[in-house]
C-alpha cells in the first residue's frame, strides 16, 4: 500500500494559490488540490511580527512525490521561504486512496 500525505502550503493571493494547484495537477503530482481562504496568518519573520491574509492549499498525494511537489511549489511561489508541510494520512477510505494513486503520474 502506498504511503499517502496531504501537502499544505499557503499563498499570498487566491490567484497564486490557483497557480500552485494548477501546476500540481498538470504535472500529476497531486490528485486533488483544495484552496481555503482567505485565512489570517500571524507569524514572526525576520524579527518582526506579521499579520497577513493568505490562501491555504491542501494537496492529496503519495509521499514518494514529496520532493517533486516541493520543487513545483517553489517554482511558482512568490515567498522567499514558503510553508510546505507534508502531513501523513493515517487512514482513508480504500476507494478514495485508490483514486489518488490512479490520478498521479508514474
Amino acid at each position: 500500500m502506498a504511503e499517502y500525505v496531504q501537502v499544505l502550503t499557503t499563498a499570498g493571493s487566491e490567484e497564486e494559490a490557483d497557480r500552485i494547484g494548477t501546476a500540481l495537477l498538470e504535472q500529476r503530482l497531486a490528485a486533488c488540490v483544495q484552496t481555503l481562504g482567505p485565512i489570517v496568518s500571524r507569524y514572526r519573520w525576520q524579527g518582526k511580527r506579521e499579520r497577513e491574509r493568505e490562501w491555504q492549499c491542501l494537496a492529496k498525494t503519495e509521499a514518494r512525490l514529496y520532493e517533486e511537489i516541493e520543487a513545483a511549489i517553489r517554482a511558482v511561489h512568490s515567498y522567499e521561504e514558503p510553508e510546505i508541510l507534508a502531513i501523513p494520512v493515517l487512514a482513508g477510505s480504500r476507494g478514495y486512496l485508490d483514486w489518488v494513486s490512479a490520478s498521479l503520474g508514474g
